[in-house]
């Protein structure tokens, strides 16, 4: 029997190429060096900062995510591990001096990087803001098992999610979020902190007790930890293979946290002025690369050899360098694309991508049966969509047994299971990203978030999710429905009853629907779950089960596109525009008034054509909205008839809103604050007879 080879104690792992660890950590160090000598002083990179001291560590990580299945997510000091994936240098170098192509157009800094590799494992899009990375990696991890045990894909067994992460951004909401999300759902995903001391000038004692987040960590329930020096090659290596074994195997969360030094400012403004003679020096004494040069020589490799290998690496920097020096700046007649979809099909992520079709649609309603409300016509498209379509999943907090708080998602768990209808932790920021990782791994995610005021946690996952396609040229998307109810019920109050839809349409790539009734709930849910961009699905509480919101099932292919408002009345002395919970209201007052009365249906895209043909005719306009006056969106609405109808207007263009207050609870102060039938009666008539 052939035995296998054992290597000396001390001896490089022959598991290991260190041949091509010790090129990419010289690459890594070359480009460092370029930007920082030439680059940055020529001003030709703007945002720089170095991987010196973190590097070893990144691209061994690399070197271990072999599976086209897996996925990593980093941050701002992540482009060893890039390299090691086998990004182009010229656009990782090309992206850092913003040119053409790249990870972004020049739209993004460099340092914000995407890497969607059909070859080895993806990058998926990193975020700007510390700690964003780790909820959609959750996500990603969570996909994985979906796609193995849901739609038993044998080629996601044995796939991992690795969110990198500096020891600063364990403090942060998305860590403990994702931290959560993995341990309860024993997801495989690797925790990798890259502890270097300081979030800029901050000491890590700051971020967690002690300055030690595996310590801090040790009786985390579902979590195996490991820690250990980032610098020394062997004990790197064994560490990095065992965290990455283990959670490729044991299909569990892991924390592997590496102290390594930080040799240069957090970027390149950073003068490390904050930190003492001596610790600088210490923090040069750890540098890995002479480390990893005394390991390998006489070992692995021969004198010349490591000579050859950092010339080949500083040849291939140059190399890069005149190649991203010769890119274009991308034309800004463009820089305006890639907000939606819009027919070219994004290179990774979204259930388009992964071989869905949707359904031909139908435009027209074909009503039949009776009339339902709001809350059964919402259910029975989220059934019709999960019977239809194994890719979709409904989750929140309270959707499972309970059926939401509002009883929309009633029974759907029993039907479906609870891996397509589930629960969720109290985390808003981990509802959100976890959505954005799971639509990255070609899922259709349909989170909801209990109450509009509740969003306000996620706004960081919602803003990048919106602007995942844009800034990253097309290369990346994460469509996903989020249902958002919110709006007065009876009473109102500062917590549940918000409304301020302007919010989400001020975050681009997001389309934001607004139903006021259960056939156009029906159409624009149904067509959003089979589209390809993220919607905000926004459920008025008032008008969930309001008689007037009442409609007959509009049929089972039937989809509204967004875009397209509806008049509810027809006339020429007034316009009126309204859309949710308003509009049955603005119907009632236009009564015995020749007024054409519009509910808009969908805030973005909003149908300004409709509005301006009908003030043009009209030459009046009102505008009645729950949310409040300064800031919401009739001040758009208004904004654009004033400025492409302005000479067909014979009265000023009017608002009636909520004064800028929060919502009262009280019902009688409720009534005063929201317009009622009453006040719009007033406000027609006065406008009519101007």
């Amino acid at each position: 029997m052939i035995q296998p080879a054992i290597h000396a104690p001390n001896a490089p792992d022959p598991a290991w190429d260190w041949r091509k660890i010790a090129y990419h950590v010289q690459l890594s160090r070359a480009l460092d060096a370029m930007e920082e000598e030439r680059l940055v002083p020529e001003k030709k990179v703007l945002y720089q900062f170095s991987a010196r001291g973190h590097d070893m560590a990144q691209v061994m990580l690399g070197l271990r995510l072999t599976d086209v299945r897996d996925a990593a997510c980093g941050y701002y000091r992540s482009r060893p591990m890039l390299l090691a994936l086998g990004v182009d240098v010229a656009d990782a170098l090309g992206s850092s001096m913003a040119r053409a192509g790249g990870y972004s157009d020049g739209r993004d800094i460099g340092v914000v990087f995407n890497y969607p590799n059909p070859h080895g494992a993806s990058a998926l899009p990193m975020c700007g803001g510390v700690g964003a990375q780790y909820t959609p990696t959750a996500g990603w991890a969570q996909a994985i098992e979906y796609h193995r045990s849901v739609l038993k894909d044998p080629a996601y067994d044995a796939a991992i999610a690795v969110v990198l992460g500096g020891e600063a951004s364990v403090a942060t909401n998305g860590f403990w979020a994702a931290l959560t999300i993995a341990t309860t759902q024993k997801l495989p995903m690797l925790f990798f902190i890259e502890d270097n001391g300081y979030g800029i000038s901050v000491p890590s004692s700051y971020q967690t007790p002690g300055g030690d987040i595996a310590a801090n960590l040790a009786s985390f329930g579902g979590l195996t930890i490991l820690t250990g020096d980032g610098t020394d090659p062997a004990e790197a290596a064994r560490l990095i293979g065992q965290a990455t074994d283990h959670v490729r195997t044991q299909r569990t969360p892991m924390l592997l946290r590496l102290k390594v030094p930080r040799l240069q400012g957090h970027s390149f403004q950073d003068t490390q002025a904050y930190k003492s003679d001596e610790t600088v020096a210490a923090e040069w004494a750890r540098d890995p690369l002479p480390r990893l040069k005394d390991y390998l020589v006489g070992a692995v490799l021969e004198p010349g050899e490591w000579d050859a290998i950092e010339a080949d690496a500083q040849a291939a920097a140059e190399a890069a360098r005149e190649a991203a020096e010769a890119r274009p700046v991308a034309d800004p007649d463009t820089v305006t694309r890639h907000v939606f979809f819009d027919g070219d099909m994004q290179v990774e992520g979204g259930q388009w991508t992964h071989g869905y079709a949707p359904p031909d649609p139908v435009a027209e309603p074909a009503p039949e049966g009776q009339r339902i409300n709001m809350v059964t016509a919402i259910r029975r498209t989220l059934d019709q969509e999960l019977e239809a379509n194994p890719r979709l999943v409904l989750f929140g907090e309270d959707i499972g047994p309970k059926g939401g708080v509002h009883a929309v998602t009633l029974g759907l768990q029993e039907k479906y299971g609870h891996d397509r209808v589930f629960d969720t932790s109290l985390s808003e920021e981990g509802i959100v990203g976890r959505a954005v990782g799971m639509a990255l791994a070609g899922l259709m995610p349909v989170p909801e978030i209990q109450f509009r005021k509740y969003a306000e946690p996620a706004t960081e996952q919602i803003n990048d999710c919106g602007t995942m396609r844009w800034r990253t040229n097309n290369r990346f998307a994460a469509p996903m429905v989020l249902r958002v109810p919110g709006g007065f019920f009876k009473c109102g109050d500062p917590w549940h009853s918000q409304t301020n839809e302007v919010a989400f349409v001020h975050q681009p790539g997001w389309k934001v629907a607004v139903p006021s009734n259960a056939e156009d709930a029906v159409g624009l849910l149904r067509g959003a779950m089979r589209g390809n961009d993220p919607v905000i699905f926004f459920e008025h509480r008032a008008m969930l089960d309001d008689a007037w919101a009442r409609r007959p099932w509009p049929g089972d292919a039937y989809v509204l596109e967004f875009g397209k408002g509806r008049k509810l009345a027809e006339g020429d002395a007034i316009t009126i525009v309204t859309w949710g919970a308003m509009a049955p209201r603005c119907q009632e007052a236009a009564q015995g008034v020749s007024a054409d009365v519009i509910d808009l249906r969908t805030l973005m895209p909003w149908d300004s054509e409709m509005v301006l043909e009908s003030v043009r005719r009209t030459r009046r306009c009102l505008i009645v909205h729950e949310d409040l006056k300064t800031a919401g969106f009739g001040a758009e609405i208004a904004a654009v008839v004033a400025d492409e109808a302005f000479l067909d207007l014979d009265a000023p263009v009017a608002r009636l809103t909520m004064p800028d207050i929060p919502s009262p609870h009280n019902p009688v102060l409720l009534d005063w604050a929201v317009p009622s039938v009453a006040r719009i009666r007033a406000r027609i008539d006065e406008l009519v007879a101007f």
